[in-house]
């Protein structure tokens, strides 16, 4: 099994690897586009929540924690124990301790997130009043102005690395949430690097299995070419097994099977008619050297040479009649014939053929009738429409005994024009109906020399019928007689 770049196989995988590679890419993209697109919502949702949270969890509490911010400097000069003015001391443990409460029930939900996010408020002065712990001392910047009372997702900085940030602002207090978006793309990158290295090894695996695949889809293939190799002039009886004849290798089998059953019946009908047409020109050839050698052996009276010469003539004339036929009809199989189309009266054409059939007709003693002869006018060639009616009353009146009778029609049928040729004669037997129409076909091969013709009549007939776009048909029966009956459109 040869393999080429340019052979179907090659092809095939080339196709399927492509095919394989544009499925594995765009499948690539769009995984990534839409699993980006859904970290980026993900994210986006979870920072909403978690920012609400925390403005909910404060915003009931605001009132202490700014209180407790109020005190700060009060309880720092008190831990210094410095004098206290305005404040008493037990008021001032009480805001401290809750203020403490808020901010360290935050910290504790903050340690207890799986996810690495940043925590910041700040006052109405941008002052932070508090910052999760893995903030350490940074502190979340975001540029743009956060309406009132609405969850936005900004952008936002933190050391210089860009963030996703949700933030909420209050009458209190500013809410920010973010997340940094290092690790989202870390993640993409990960899933873009595993792409990349999955991709040749996609690519290999599609190719090993292109090659595989087109190996066993090409196989039968490979196989009819064996077998069809092996078929040559000498045994066209031979075919290609099918192994199924519902899929395409086996229509292919099938077709190429037929192609060579006609080749087969085309041979063969090549050599009977090179057999028929050897035969046919050597019969007269025959007969003339046969007499012209009998006449040169003596000396005859003028009258027998007279004979020699009429009988020298009679056999070239079928000679000529013989080959101008396989040229006629040598033309039609390469399609070179020019017709010579015009109008023609049908029925004018059938009156001139009654005429001349009566005179064929007369020695053997044949009742010509004609029946019908329906008014028609085709596009056609006179000629050639001449000759096909002139060969079947020709041939009725040949192979019609004497006392018989022929009968000609002419008429119309459902837009096409229909000719008969009706015969009392000698008939066709069934299996024969068929061949007739073979070229140098006969019935009855014995009586050849007495009914004359070389077989050609009625394949010149057809070819004139087909020429025409119309058809030819016969129905016979031994002994009783035969109707040709000639179909031509008349549009």
């Amino acid at each position: 099994m040869a393999f080429s770049i340019r052979s179907i196989r090659a092809r095939l995988i080339f196709w399927y690897s492509l095919l394989v590679l544009s499925t594995l890419l765009m499948f690539g993209a769009a995984s990534y586009y839409y699993t980006n697109k859904s970290l980026s919502e993900n994210l986006d949702t979870s920072l909403r929540n978690e920012v609400r949270w925390v403005r909910d969890y404060i915003e009931p509490q605001a009132s202490r924690v700014k209180a407790g911010k109020r005190y700060l400097e009060a309880i720092i000069r008190r831990k210094a124990k410095e004098p206290l003015p305005g404040l008493e001391k037990a008021e001032a443990d009480s805001v401290e301790a809750e203020a403490d409460e808020v901010w360290s029930q935050i910290f504790r939900h903050t340690l207890r997130s799986r996810k690495k996010t940043y925590i910041q408020i700040t006052d109405n002065l941008a002052i932070i009043a508090y910052r999760s712990y893995n903030l350490a001392t940074d502190s979340l910047v975001v540029r743009d102005t956060i309406p009132m009372y609405t969850t936005a997702i900004v952008s936002g900085e933190l050391s210089g690395e860009p963030i996703r940030v949700a933030a909420i602002r209050e009458k209190n207090f500013t809410y920010f949430v973010g997340y940094p978006l290092a690790e989202l793309r870390d993640l993409l990158d990960s899933l873009y690097l595993i792409f990349i290295l999955l991709l040749p090894l996609a690519l290999g695996v599609s190719v090993v299995g292109g090659l595989a695949l087109a190996n066993k889809a090409l196989r039968p293939v490979d196989e009819i070419t064996t077998r069809a190799r092996k078929i040559t002039a000498e045994n066209l009886d031979q075919s290609i097994p099918q192994l199924n004849a519902h899929d395409e290798i086996g229509r292919l089998t099938a077709t190429i099977n037929d192609m060579i059953h006609r080749l087969y019946s085309s041979f063969a009908q090549v050599r009977q008619f090179s057999a028929d047409a050897s035969h046919e020109l050597r019969t007269p050839l025959t007969i003339i050297r046969g007499e012209i050698e009998i006449a040169l052996r003596s000396t005859k009276t003028p009258e027998e040479y007279r004979e020699v010469l009429e009988s020298t003539l009679e056999e070239i004339m079928r000679l000529t009649s013989i080959i101008d036929n396989l040229l006629m009809l040598a033309r039609a199989d390469q399609a070179t014939y020019q017709a010579n189309f015009s109008e023609v009266d049908l029925s004018g054409l059938v009156d001139e053929l009654y005429e001349d059939s009566e005179v064929l007709a007369q020695r053997k003693h044949i009742q010509v009738h004609l029946v019908r002869n329906t008014p028609i006018t085709i596009v056609g060639d006179r000629i050639r429409l001449r000759q096909l009616f002139l060969n079947l009353v020709d041939n009725a009146i040949k192979y019609t005994p004497e006392g018989g009778s022929v009968s000609l029609v002419m008429d119309r049928q459902n837009g096409s024009a229909i000719f008969e040729v009706r015969d009392t004669g000698i008939g066709i037997p069934p299996e024969e109906t068929e061949k007739i129409f073979n070229r140098f076909y006969r019935v009855d091969k014995a009586r050849t020399r007495e009914f004359g013709g070389a077989g050609l009549g009625l394949s010149i007939a057809r070819w004139i019928a087909e020429l025409h776009r119309g058809t030819i048909t016969v129905q016979s029966e031994p002994q009783k007689g035969s109707t040709f009956t000639v179909r031509l459109p008349i549009n």
